[in-house]
């Protein structure tokens, strides 16, 4: 099993994810390559194996009014290989999560349009590394739109219309307001497409009551023998924050807000980890990206508590 950490690096800060610069001053793949590579070597020395690259990670590469940057995979054909390299021989399973853009679903054909064209060139980057079947692209069903059936059918249609190349790196999973397991395993039914159980979002959107372990192991199931399955894990955010006095108001007069539970916390609860990999029987053969604040900090503290409270699960 291994733990994983999205995008920002917060045990080396000067470390990017991607060239965020804004398109006046070309930024550029190669850019965010040279990134990703010392990205890689920080992990390797850190003892890290997983990791969510920056959805962005070729700049504008879809944007319908910029031609320009629409070339930059083939632009740099030998570095993605050569970072694939780099993951593969440290053993780092990469993955992307597409963006809150990237709507499948979406009733607007101009939406699903674009939505498709990133998923396609996001699946394209994962091919030029050389990546195995395991780096994969996590995305949500989308918008309810009015009505849940024709929503549910648009994203199988969409998905159908992929070229094979990209539907082979797709992944779905459940989110934490709209659509539940059960609807991510209707589509998985109709297409194939394996699941993502994001135990965060089954807690706070189960309206079929379904218990977390079948519902752990209905997930795995729906990945290919050949593919090891990955899932999402956080805890829920409990502090409260202190709200700043408007302009004008008494200086006591800001107050607190109470948590909300769909908010990540900053590190990840050992004790709640530690149960949810219990629900298996038979030691966890999944990955587990972490879905922390704190990122890679998070991870290497998991590690380290996993060690002192169930070194049977410690990795």
């Amino acid at each position: 099993m291994r733990l994983g950490f999205a995008v920002q690096v917060l045990g080396r800060p000067q470390l990017r994810s991607h060239d965020a610069r804004r398109a006046p001053q070309q930024p550029h793949l190669s850019v965010s390559l040279a990134y990703l590579r010392d990205i890689l070597v920080y992990m390797a020395e850190a003892g890290l194996h997983m990791y969510r690259m920056h959805p962005d990670l070729a700049p504008y590469i879809t944007h319908p009014e910029m031609p320009q940057f629409h070339h930059q995979i083939d632009e740099c054909l030998s570095e993605l290989e050569y970072v694939g390299q780099l993951a593969r021989l440290g053993g780092v399973r990469l993955s992307f999560h597409a963006d809150p853009y990237t709507v499948l679903n979406s009733a607007d054909a101009e939406t699903q349009t674009r939505s498709r064209a990133k998923v396609i060139a996001l699946a394209r980057l994962l091919d030029a590394m050389q990546l195995p079947a395991e780096a994969v692209i996590v995305t949500h069903v989308g918008g309810l739109f009015g009505d849940r059936a024709t929503s549910l059918g648009r994203f199988i249609a969409c998905h159908d219309s992929l070229p094979p190349a990209a539907q082979r790196r797709l992944v779905l999973e459940n989110d934490d307001r709209y659509y539940a397991l059960a609807d991510t395993y209707h589509i998985h039914e109709q297409t194939g497409i394996p699941l993502v159980l994001d135990r965060l979002h089954f807690l706070l959107n189960n309206p079929d009551h379904l218990s977390l372990g079948a519902s752990l192991e209905l997930a795995l199931n729906t990945w290919p023998a050949d593919v090891r399955p990955k899932v999402h894990f956080s805890s829920p955010r409990t502090e409260m924050k202190a709200l700043a006095p408007l302009p004008g108001d008494d200086a006591d007069a800001g107050g607190v807000r109470p948590p909300l539970w769909s908010n990540h916390s900053d590190y990840v609860n050992p004790f709640e980890f530690v149960d949810f990999l219990r629900l298996r029987p038979t030691q966890p053969n999944f990955d587990v990206m972490l879905e922390a604040r704190a990122k890679d900090l998070a991870v290497l503290r998991l590690q380290r508590d996993l060690d002192t409270f169930a070194p049977e699960l410690a990795m």
